[in-house]
């Protein structure tokens, strides 16, 4: 691990997430923040099926059309998820700006934080991260810990 970060656990009730990409990275996070009662909007040209379900049921809202700068103002949060890496890299130079954490999916070198693998249960919420190194080795820890708390 480059460096170590701060296993922190926050109230996301009500806050601003913006994410920005429409495809399955995206869709994965947006999964895991609504149930932690983010309100999150979604910018991107197009959603993937689930995305637009989500916004047809109103679990998120979304824009369909690309980033464009000032996209940030109103968040919280940002998650960068495009399939572009210079996109990605405007929406990090602008949040670094304003003072907004943000992750960028495509690049851990630009991430305020790393997106954790959750799992939860009735009582507990445990966050899973590897530094953005071992995605398998964190799947595979995942699904010890979810067996071993059934």
């Amino acid at each position: 691990m480059d460096r170590p970060y701060f296993p922190m656990f926050i109230d996301l009730t009500g806050k601003n997430i913006m994410v920005a990409g429409g495809g399955t990275i995206a869709l994965r996070r947006v999964r895991t923040l609504l149930k932690f009662g983010a309100d999150i909007h979604v910018i991107a040209p197009e959603l993937c099926e689930e995305l637009v379900q989500m916004e047809e049921e109103g679990k998120i809202t979304a824009e369909y059309r690309a980033y464009r700068t000032g996209d940030i103002d109103d968040a919280q949060i940002v998650l960068a998820a495009t399939d572009d890496h210079e996109v990605n890299r405007r929406i990090w130079e602008e949040c670094q700006a304003a003072g907004v954490i943000v992750n960028v999916a495509d690049d851990k070198s630009l991430c305020d934080f790393y997106f954790p693998s959750v799992v939860m249960t009735d009582d507990t919420v445990i966050g899973i991260n590897c530094g953005g190194m071992d995605h398998a080795k964190v799947k595979e820890t995942r699904i010890k810990i979810e067996k071993a708390v059934r």
